[in-house]
This record gives structure tokens, sequence and C-alpha cells, in this order.
């Protein structure tokens, strides 16, 4: 598995990063969550402020999930 193959499309909250995450899965697309700050605390560096995390999928997969992207902030 290579970075090359995927691509981060979302940076944003926890709280819609699952929507966009159980959106992406009704459409076949099993994405890719990185929470940074939950990957500090595991290797002992403490927690993070931010509660942000990152949306990543398969560059095969990036215009059908720039779509579900779309429609999704869109309607927030």
């Amino acid at each position: 598995m290579s970075d090359n193959n995927f691509k981060k499309i979302y940076t944003g909250s926890s709280i819609l990063v699952l929507a966009i995450k159980d959106a992406l899965n009704k459409s076949n697309i099993v994405p890719i969550i990185k929470d940074r700050s939950e990957s500090a605390r595991l290797a002992g560096f403490g927690s993070f402020t931010t509660l942000t995390q990152d949306i990543i999928v398969h560059v095969d997969e990036i215009e059908k999930s720039n779509k579900i992207l779309k429609q999704i902030l869109e309607n927030n």
C-alpha cells in the first residue's frame, strides 16, 4: 500500500467527519480516518487540543468521494 495511492479529501471536526464517513460507506467507499490527537496520545506524546480529523480515500475513488463530500458540505 503506497501513500501515492491515497489522497486526503477533507480535514474537519470529528462530528462532520463521521457524517462524511457514513455517506462514503453507503457508496461502497471505505475511507481512512486519521486522528492526529489520538495517534499522539497513543504514542505517549499527550493529547493535542485540536479535534480535527482527516479523511483519506484511494485515488480511484476521488471523483466519487468529492461529489459526496460536496453534497454534505452544502447541506451543513
